[in-house]
């Protein structure tokens, strides 16, 4: 058996200690001595120089040297998850519990929804643009329902697809859960292929693990913010993290457990494209899978935007220094604070909806079709006279007197300016689903 310090032995890989189960202390052994471990596999004795040490190394991963068109520098390797030491629950319990709460009330709020299919419709929209939005695309609620609905003079076409291409890959990935799919790498690539489908990403091999190196901020690894993993280890990390997800862990709340497994994705940045965008969505589809969430209703996206800065420091400091209680304070508080936050407005858009029902039931006569009308709005706050005919079927004649009794009321108003091809927003209803989502400046 060899005596040396981590790596001097050619059998045993310094990452190898960060990951690996070593057997415990000898009875008696003071924390700040000299420790020694018998390694498992090869038998050989490792030799720590304190207990504190070697557990801050198992956190901090691993620093490779790659070359980049000649150029030299280095890529970070995270260890495999779990953290050891484990992470510190005296410092999370109460926002735990308040997380916890939070939850419960949205998803009490999500059991009464009348009908809450068309609720989400419109909430997994504005998910869609606020991830978009943190990547720096430049759209609107108000673009993004012109385009769906193909008439979008003026609006920023690329920008409008990558939120649409999030959309149909949110979709598709709950859509794949609902039917039993677990959450694996092939679902995870099945996601990100719909996320890159169309559009400027649309050339960075959608669905596929990156092949080459990626970097954050900067113009090349040399001078970037942080350089993730090199391709050949990608797969092998990807694994790893599958693996932690499906590992039954009850020392580890699951919501803990969501807020490593975003980290960590993000760190292994897997694709050569879309990695936050499909970070997030994780998050959502991991409290889905676990019964967590019963609707897909919460989404972090908001918080994260308003946090935009603070959210990316986080995220390097688990990298730097090992700190995943810091992280994850953040991350309860922003389950919990979004959740409350999408309770409230869930409420708020109910009573509207109740609220202007009332008052359309009071119109008499016209009453029956202006309904039809408004129930149409709360799927699609932007209509036309025409397009609203064709899903309600009605006649043109009769859905543009509603619409005008609805002016009248003060529940739509014309957005074009034009007299033909005009378009009719539920404004109200529009405005509590707008809140956050202005642009970021560039």
């Amino acid at each position: 058996m060899a005596l040396g310090l981590p790596g001097d032995s050619p059998h045993l890989q310094p990452e190898i200690l960060a990951n690996r189960p070593i057997l415990s202390l000898g009875r008696g052994q003071r924390k700040d001595s000299t420790l020694s471990f018998l390694y498992r596999e090869t038998k050989e004795r490792i030799l720590f120089l304190s207990d504190t040490q070697g557990k801050t190394a198992s956190r901090l991963g691993q620093k490779v040297t790659i070359s980049t068109a000649g150029e030299r520098s280095e890529a970070f390797v995270p260890p495999r998850l779990p953290p050891v030491p484990a992470v510190r629950m005296d410092r999370l319990y109460t926002r735990l519990e308040a997380a916890n709460r939070a939850i419960g009330r949205l998803d009490g709020v999500a059991s009464i929804l009348p009908d809450t299919p068309l609720f989400l419709y419109m909430y997994v929209r504005k998910e869609a643009l606020l991830s978009s939005q943190i990547e720096g695309t430049q759209s609107s609620l108000s673009d993004l329902l012109l385009f769906e609905s193909e008439d979008a003079p003026g609006v920023p076409l690329d920008d409008v697809q990558e939120v649409s291409n999030y959309i149909g890959a949110m979709n598709h990935g709950l859509n794949r859960i609902r039917e039993g799919f677990p959450l694996s790498l092939r679902l995870i690539r099945e996601i990100h292929e719909a996320l890159l489908s169309k559009g400027r990403g649309s050339t960075k091999q959608p669905g596929e693990f990156r092949k080459s190196q990626n970097w954050i901020g900067g113009t090349r690894p040399g001078n970037a913010l942080f350089v993730p993993p090199p391709p050949e280890r990608v797969m092998d990390l990807m694994a790893d993290l599958e693996t932690f997800i499906h590992t039954d862990a009850p020392e580890i709340p699951f919501l803990i457990k969501a807020g490593l497994v975003h980290v960590q994705f993000e760190t292994i940045h897997p694709f050569l494209d879309g990695n936050g965008r499909l970070g997030r969505l994780l998050i959502t589809f991991l409290l889905c899978t676990h019964g967590i969430l019963k609707e897909p209703i919460l989404y972090l996206s908001l918080y994260f935007k308003s946090h935009r800065q603070h959210y990316y420091d986080l995220l390097q400091r688990v990298r730097d220094h090992g700190d995943w209680e810091t992280w994850l304070e953040f991350f309860l508080d922003g389950i919990t604070e979004t959740s409350l936050q999408a309770a409230d407005a869930a409420r708020e858009i109910l009573q509207l909806f109740e609220s202007d029902r009332k008052r359309i039931e009071e119109l008499g006569r016209p009453a029956a079709s202006a309904l039809r009308v408004h129930q149409l709005l709360q799927q699609k706050p932007l209509t036309g006279i025409n397009d609203a005919a064709e899903k309600l079927k009605l006649s043109s004649p009769t859905v543009a007197k509603s619409i005008e009794h609805l002016e009248q009321l003060g529940i739509v108003r014309e957005t074009t300016g034009r007299q033909r091809g005009r378009k009719f927003v539920y404004g109200e209803y529009l405005n509590i689903l707008n809140r956050g989502t202005e642009p970021l400046n560039r």
